[in-house]
């Protein structure tokens, strides 16, 4: 790094809003080029306590208890991304002229000058799997990668760190993007555009700007969904560098300039001489894993970020069989008496869920939970056609069954009202006894898990224990 930039930093009063993974990552990177760093936190558990003693240990200042007030002599509030913008230490910080800002700004704004180019990645669902599918792509054309941002290491420390990279490929959240003004990718792509995290962003109107600024700034390739409009919208909207394209991707047959699929194969039209007459073979939809639609569109959207950065075809194909997907992820869990059950407690929001059932011919639907303020009649009438039945779990399933009731009223239904440890049991046993052979039991709850469950993986794994058990009994 740069003097210039460390002299940027030096004996700047800065407060880290958030004492998680990303705010101390923030705090220990600013302190150690000298910033004057204050930690504030609402909580004050012993949890708190323990990451605060070690933070002062380090000279960082740890404020628990108030996150309200903003400290004295303040000059640049750096948030961690689940901090609402309305926030009443936001506003306070608004009110004395102090900007606000993400860890995912600070760590671009402290890039050197040889710093690696970032692939960026959003969307409502499938960031994770395709950031993870575009390392795995760019690792086996021989680049030196990390699949960073939303998951993984703190990317602070990625970008402060002493390993070299030629590229990065970045999962940023709408959250990140919020307080990110200064990003500026190689190319993005924005997958797909659902109402998510309303609450937090105040309208959809505004969580779609927040996602659009993943285009800003874009310099080869401005990546699309064309079979969701609102992508596209995004990237007509988008500032971007002179020469930049938009490139789509779609599950047809694609039109020039776009990535698509021709008789079971993944091919290119963007990125290969006359492309009016031409494509480029990439891989088989047999190289995805799991080969379901949504996934092999978040393949192409891969296969497209990774060809912006030029890379060849055989390393496509070869990062694509070479990825394994996270658990939890339409993850197959085992067959039983001929019915086969399939976790993707991921799929906490309708969107997921609904792409999630689209894989499936005969399904027995195991769903509910937090419906954080979503609504399930679009979901039940895409999905009712192949529904053998629906167990509902978790708080909010009424909300689920009175669309099930409107929508799908052949469909039989088991309500569970239980939330004990043994729930999810109930919750298998009662979708093997609805199944049929060739029929796919399916953990989709579309809602959030943290009525039940301390996350999404939690009740992954209860699912999965569930069928595990389920299989020892009929053994």
């Amino acid at each position: 790094m740069g003097s210039r930039q460390v002299t940027a930093w030096h004996g700047k009063n800065i407060t880290v809003a958030g004492l998680g993974v990303s705010g101390i990552s923030a705090a220990r990177a600013l302190a150690g080029l000298g910033a004057v760093v204050t930690v504030v936190d609402g909580g004050d558990s012993e949890g708190h306590r323990a990451r605060a003693a070690e933070l002062e240990a380090a000279g960082i200042s740890v404020r628990l208890g108030d996150a309200q007030t903003l400290p004295e002599g303040t000059e640049l509030v750096v948030t961690s991304p689940g901090w609402k913008p309305d926030s009443p230490l936001f506003a306070a910080a608004a009110a004395a002229g102090v900007d606000v800002v993400g860890d995912v700004e600070i760590a671009w704004l402290l890039r050197g000058p040889d710093a690696a180019p970032w692939l960026a990645i959003t969307g409502t669902n499938g960031k994770t799997t395709t950031t993870q599918m575009l390392a795995s792509i760019l690792r086996a054309a021989g680049l030196r990668t990390a699949a960073v941002g939303n998951i993984g290491t703190p990317i602070i420390d990625v970008v402060l760190g002493e390993e070299q990279y030629d590229v990065l490929a970045v999962e940023l959240s709408s959250y990140q993007l919020h307080w990110a003004p200064s990003v500026r990718p190689h190319s993005a792509a924005v997958l797909n555009l659902a109402p998510d995290h309303l609450d937090w962003h105040g309208s959809m109107e505004a969580y779609a700007a927040d996602k659009g600024r993943i285009y800003e700034g874009n310099t080869v390739a401005c990546v699309y969904n064309a079979a969701d409009k609102a992508t596209e919208d995004l990237v007509v909207e988008a500032d971007v560098e002179e020469g930049c394209r938009a490139i789509g991707f779609t599950l047809g047959a694609p039109g020039p300039s776009m990535f698509g699929v021709v008789d079971g194969i993944l091919v290119d039209r963007a990125f290969v001489e006359n492309r009016q007459k031409n494509a480029q073979e990439l891989a088989e939809v047999a190289d995805v894993n799991p080969p379901a639609p949504h996934n092999i569109a978040n393949a192409l959207a891969a296969a497209a970020l990774a060809r912006a950065f030029g890379v060849e075809p055989r390393a496509v194909r070869d990062g694509l069989r070479d990825f394994r997907p996270d658990a939890h992820r339409v993850s197959h869990v085992d067959e039983v008496g001929g019915v086969t059950y399939v976790d993707d407690s991921k799929a906490t929001n309708t969107h997921a869920a609904e792409a999630s059932l689209a894989a499936f011919e005969s399904v027995v639907w195991i769903a509910g939970g937090l419906a954080k303020g979503a609504t399930f009649d679009e979901l039940v009438q895409k999905a009712a056609k192949r529904l053998r039945g629906v167990v509902l779990i978790g708080a909010d399933r009424a909300l689920i069954a009175e669309a099930l009731a409107r929508h799908a009223p052949e469909v039989p239904v088991v309500d569970l009202a239980r939330t004990d440890t043994g729930a999810m049991l109930a919750a298998v046993r009662e979708a093997a006894r609805l199944a049929e052979p060739g029929d796919t039991v399916l953990l989709a709850p579309a809602c959030a898990s943290m009525d039940m469950f301390a996350n999404y993986s939690k009740r992954g794994d209860a699912f999965a224990d569930a069928v595990r058990e389920l299989a020892a009994e009929q053994a």
